[in-house]
């Protein structure tokens, strides 16, 4: 019966009607309706559903003017359309989405920041205050970035990251990556940019879309070789001085001082990405590239970690000499991050919650380093390279032998141990310790090593 392809539910939000005509489409739109077919009567319909005939018309006419059924006078409606295949199901969900929202009981996906850290009903007082203010509601933002929060911004990186500068060369964004498009717009195209290899994917991205020639630094233990940038000679320089791929410590002074010089004598311009640069915990925060020369460098911080991942507010200190090239464009620039979460992040600064946030974050990230490097030591003992990156919050595992990363990969995933993506190397494994609960991380490691293990041969 036709009937049995209606499905309706009275307890739904959906009007009935749009229910009977949705159940009707996806019926001929997959076949199991063939044209021709004669649908039952208004009358009969209506007394199968127990709906009004008013409910089953208003279906029926929809049905009639997308062409999918037609009405025969003296006669009753027939399917009219036909379909040699189904069409693509736009309702269906994306299989990349269901990967992205997928539920891990082992997430060292990076995903996530521990809840222990936040305290939520601090942060949403001070939403809830802004919210409260009508005024600051119903007007447009500054393009720049609120006034409040670049002041709150310059007191903060002043006094975590030391950085030297003044509210009107604050910039701010919802996220790194529109504050390098905004960068890039500024500097110009077709530049060349040294970068490290695989550092930020998503600054390549942008880099190439202005036709940028990228070019991959060499790094030593100390980070960027001054002489694998003599061989590249950049226009410009992206670093982030908290993490160098060799080692995975931060950059010594002596080394950021060599860069600082080479940029100057070569006219070359340093992008300082200093990703969660006050959340280390295990050695003291240092200085930033920036505080040593703010003439020649671009700052960008970011509280995606630091705070909440869902607050995507960042901000970039530009150097005087770029300030007129941003204030010709300024008045054509849209603000991407919310008025709201502007305020709100500005309160939550000034009164002072995000020191107390700081030092609690700290505490518990390193309590969590400890407990994951230990149980990587006790898993692979001496059987692979680890390389701890102390500000973005992960380890990487480099073994040795021959990785099926597929079959570790499927065997995790049914596991429901959740780990970073791999970037070039086959052999990598990145475990991020932000968001996974404590107590979960040394099973977590154990399933981890047991299955590549299984997979791999030496």
């Amino acid at each position: 019966m036709l009937n049995d392809f209606i499905i309706i539910d009275k307890n739904e939000k959906a009007p009935l009607y749009r229910q009977i005509y949705l159940s009707v489409r996806r019926s001929i739109e997959n076949g199991s309706l063939k044209k021709g077919t004669k649908m039952p009567s208004i009358r009969r319909l209506s007394e199968d559903l127990s709906v009004s005939k008013t409910t089953v018309t208003g279906a029926y006419e929809q049905l009639c003017v997308e062409g999918y059924i037609k009405n025969v006078p003296q006669s009753g409606y027939y399917v009219e359309a036909e379909f040699n295949s189904k069409p693509k199901s736009f309702e269906s969900e994306n299989p990349d989405k269901r990967e992205q929202n997928r539920f891990y009981e082992y997430d060292f996906s990076g995903k996530s920041i521990d809840e222990k850290i936040i305290n939520l009903s601090e942060w949403k007082k001070c939403v809830k205050d802004v919210l409260n203010q009508n005024y600051l509601l119903t007007s447009y933002g500054d393009e720049q970035g609120e006034r409040t929060l670049r002041r709150a911004l310059q007191k903060y990186g002043l006094g975590t990251r030391s950085v030297n500068t003044v509210t009107e060369n604050i910039i701010v964004g919802a996220g790194t990556q529109p504050l390098l498009y905004l960068l890039c717009t500024i500097l110009g195209r077709n530049k060349k940019i040294a970068m490290a290899d695989s550092s930020y994917i998503q600054s390549e991205l942008v880099f190439k879309s202005f036709g940028y020639d990228i070019e991959y630094f060499e790094n030593d233990k100390f980070g960027v070789t001054v002489d694998s940038l003599d061989k590249i000679k950049p226009d410009l320089i992206l670093i982030n001085p908290n993490f160098t791929n060799e080692s995975g410590t931060n950059m010594p002074v002596n080394r950021r001082l060599e860069i600082i010089e080479w940029a100057k004598e070569n006219n070359a311009l340093i992008i300082e990405d200093d990703y969660n640069g006050e959340l280390r915990y295990i050695t003291h925060p240092m200085p930033c590239v920036q505080n040593y020369d703010a003439e020649n460098t671009v700052y960008l911080g970011s509280f995606s970690k630091v705070l909440l991942p869902s607050v995507r507010i960042s901000y970039m200190v530009l150097p005087d000499k770029c300030m007129n090239a941003y204030n010709k464009i300024k008045r054509i620039t849209n603000q991407t991050a919310s008025k709201a979460e502007q305020l709100a992040l500005a309160k939550y600064i000034e009164s002072g919650k995000i020191d107390a946030h700081l030092r609690k974050a700290r505490r518990i990230y390193l309590e969590k380093s400890k407990v994951i490097l230990e149980s990587i030591k006790k898993q692979f003992v001496n059987s692979a390279k680890v390389v701890f990156n102390e500000t973005s919050l992960y380890i990487s595992i480099f073994v040795s032998g021959d990785v099926n990363r597929q079959a570790i990969d499927k065997k995790l995933k049914k596991l429901s141990v959740g780990i970073m993506p791999y970037k070039t190397e086959n052999n990598e494994f990145g475990l991020s310790f932000s968001g996974i609960p404590q107590e979960k991380i040394a099973d977590g490691v154990e399933i981890l090593a047991g299955t590549i293990f299984e997979f791999t041969d030496k």
